[in-house]
């Protein structure tokens, strides 16, 4: 279970690295919105994506906080929510990655919640001591 979580998190660290770097450099009329959004909230949404993917990786690979895996994984679920509101009534096929990635981010959120949870251990590998 573990490697699977660990697969489904760098693959959803992939996606969000790209996603909202391409938010973060590229300028908003390139960007193919389908909505006309104000340019700091398109960099906000980008810059709230590349933390998130970072929240994913970094603290089980660092044995740091540990609980913002979970909870990075949960505001990248909110983020997916948002996209599929934003998506026009018309297209609605383009809410199908959206909605795919929201859930497999929910799912990453409750798996390393409550059914496979990192935890600490110090530098030696033994289990960290509770401060």
């Amino acid at each position: 279970m573990s490697y699977a979580l660990w697969f489904v998190q760098v693959v959803l660290a992939i996606v969000f690295l790209s996603a909202g770097g391409v938010k973060l450099v590229l300028p908003i009329d390139m960007l193919g919105l389908s909505f006309p959004l104000p340019a700091v909230f398109v960099r906000f949404i980008g810059l709230c994506e590349v933390l998130g993917a970072l929240g994913l990786i970094l603290p089980g690979v660092l044995r740091v906080r540990t609980d913002l895996t979970p909870r990075a994984a949960l505001g990248l679920t909110a983020i997916m929510v948002g996209a599929t509101m934003f998506t026009p009534p018309d297209q609605i096929q383009r809410a199908i990655v959206p909605i795919g990635v929201g859930l497999l981010a929910a799912c990453v959120a409750y798996a390393r919640w409550r059914v496979a949870p990192l935890h600490k251990t110090s530098q030696l590998g033994a289990p960290a001591e509770a401060h």
